[in-house]
């Protein structure tokens, strides 16, 4: 299932941009979307050293965390298959302090 943008670029002000860091599959963008408010979307593989620091800088500066479900990694396969069934709300951690030493 394609990831719509739309949500994401009602949010960004006026000329401003939306940058897609990453590969997130198949996306759908509105042309309406980037029209009003004269928006612009531009993507790139990888931020960098230097930008990732900057975007963990403000994140941290501004509180902005992520929601995560930690599993332990004994539970790797049933992971494996919500992720199939796409029965997924947060991003899966798994937790390895169950593995042997």
């Amino acid at each position: 299932m394609p990831h719509d943008l739309g949500p994401y670029l009602r949010l960004v002000a006026l000329d401003g941009t939306l940058s897609q860091v990453g590969h997130l599959g198949s996306l759908t963008v509105e042309a309406l979307d980037l029209l009003v408010g004269r928006k612009k979307l531009t993507s790139a593989g990888s931020g960098g050293r230097t930008q990732t620091a900057a975007m963990l800088g403000f994140c941290a500066r501004h509180g902005v965390t992520a929601d995560v479900e930690a599993v332990p990694s004994a539970q790797v396969n049933e992971v494996l298959d919500r992720l199939s069934r796409n029965d997924v709300r947060y991003r899966f951690v798994l937790d390895l302090a169950d593995l042997d030493a």
